[in-house]
């Protein structure tokens, strides 16, 4: 883990058992205040689904809990102790300035540092398992009948970003050149590629990126903040949109007919097989959702391997990560169920159960973001935002051309700036039964993300 990762001292609660009862508690707060008439003004404001994201950054921010974290003092007397006196050194962020400037292996202070696995279990184990859940009574044909308008939006993400990068560096080389050299030693440009990577495809592209222009440890770490801290703040915005989705629709004028017709429909068939759960009936849902889970692990995990060893030349498309293989499987294999008599088992509240997950993962997202981080990274932030506001100026464009709704405008976004982790998030955020949307057009992000992100990073070169 490298100090860049890392944006909080030993928090409060360093035990995830902890952690995952706060997040819980913090969620069963959220919902049931949403439902009490005292605060109906402030939730027709602000979505319950934002306070689920955005309670646990605040959490983060404060020290209560965190997701990734060195204790401070031990780690400045470790240091002391090899290096003699660390004069001014006594907080985080001056720790984190003389271990980055002095180049002190990680090795030194690996063992004081810590982190949580709530985000990994939340994302390895819980949304696959939802994805199934959401999609077990999914209308295949009725999400095939959205139309092209979806594609389209999805399209004009990507060349966002492909185009937000170059533009933002032209913007600063003018406002702030001095932000625009060297960071870490190594030309910034190179840096801002990993996370063209990231934003159009994931964390494979990401990789792919870095290896490709060979940036640094360091750099890559400080760019993975950058990249995480503009998309999560982004991803705040879109799920305000959520609760103003007519109004935007409005303003866009926008055909939402098919939507309406797909989430209508999917709330008359769980009217007419909607009975109280027995026990079995939960049983047999978890024991669905978890067991293809595990079948997507096994796949994921081996066909992942095989194609990094034996066809390397599909890693540049995304394919070599197992990830991408866990949350295909998962999903495959819940459409085909939506097939079966298995579909009925919706009336037992398998999409209730797959919503209860994603709202843990949202939780779990959340505590990545320390706001705290965007103070100390303010330059490449600002970059960062540019950039962004290129990429959303552009779908608001082509969504007022085209008379897109705000649905495939969001979803379009998360799944470039996101992925498979977050697009069903926003997804169901409008509908559980459209969570399978975001992965779908996620599977294409990892497809174009290596090419879009070496063209970006070729852009960005040649402006620089």
């Amino acid at each position: 883990m490298s100090i860049s990762e890392i944006s909080n001292d030993i928090p409060l609660f360093p035990n995830d058992t902890v952690i995952f009862g706060i997040l819980c508690v913090i969620l069963a707060g959220i919902f049931y205040t949403s439902k009490k008439d005292f605060f109906s003004k402030f939730y027709r404001i602000v979505p319950a689904l934002l306070l689920c994201y955005f309670i646990p950054s605040i959490f983060c921010s404060l020290g209560i809990i965190a997701d990734k974290w060195i204790d401070v003092d031990t780690t400045i007397k470790h240091l002391q102790s090899l290096y003699g006196n660390l004069n001014g050194i006594s907080d985080l962020s001056s720790l984190k300035a003389y271990i980055s400037t002095n180049q002190i292996p990680s090795s030194e202070y690996a063992q004081f540092t810590g982190g949580s696995k709530i985000y990994y279990i939340s994302s390895r184990f819980l949304l696959p398992a939802s994805l199934v859940l959401l999609t077990l009574s999914i209308d295949l044909k009725g999400v095939f009948k959205l139309g092209p308008k979806a594609l389209i939006m999805f399209l004009t993400a990507t060349i966002g970003v492909m185009i937000g990068g170059p533009i933002a560096i032209v913007f600063f080389k003018y406002v702030a050149p001095d932000i625009l050299t060297q960071v870490e030693g190594t030309e910034l440009w190179k840096g801002l590629s990993t996370v063209a990577g990231s934003w159009i495809g994931g964390g494979a592209n990401q990789l792919a990126m870095k290896e490709q222009w060979e940036v640094s440890d360091s750099l890559f770490s400080i760019m993975a903040v950058v990249d995480v801290l503009v998309a999560e703040v982004w991803m705040a915005f879109l799920l305000i949109g959520v609760a103003k989705s007519e109004a935007i629709d409005k303003w866009l004028k926008a055909d939402t007919s098919s939507i309406t017709a797909l989430k209508n429909k999917m709330e008359k068939f769980t009217l007419e097989t909607a009975r109280i759960p027995s026990f079995n009936d939960l049983i047999l849902l978890l024991g669905i959702a978890f067991g293809v889970t595990a079948i997507g692990h096994i796949i994921g995990d081996n066909l992942g391997i095989y194609i990094t060893k034996k066809a390397p030349f599909l890693v540049d498309l995304g394919l070599g990560s197992s990830f991408f293989w866990l949350i295909i499987t998962a999903t495959t294999i819940g459409i085909f169920l939506s097939f079966t008599k298995i579909k009925t088992y919706e009336g037992a509240g398998a999409s209730k159960i797959g919503t209860v997950f994603i709202y843990i993962l949202v939780a779990s997202i959340g505590m990545k973001m320390n706001l705290n981080a965007i103070v100390e990274n303010i330059s490449l932030f600002a970059i960062g935002c540019v950039w962004m506001i290129i990429h959303v100026g552009l779908l608001v464009v082509v969504a007022k051309i085209i008379k897109a709704p705000y649905f495939f405008l969001a979803v379009g976004s998360k799944a470039n700036i996101g992925g498979a982790a977050s697009a069903p998030v926003v997804a169901g955020a409008f509908h559980p039964s459209l969570a399978p949307v975001g992965v779908l057009l996620a599977v294409l992000g990892y497809a174009l993300g290596t090419y879009g992100a070496f063209f970006c990073a070729l852009m960005m070169k040649w402006v620089r």
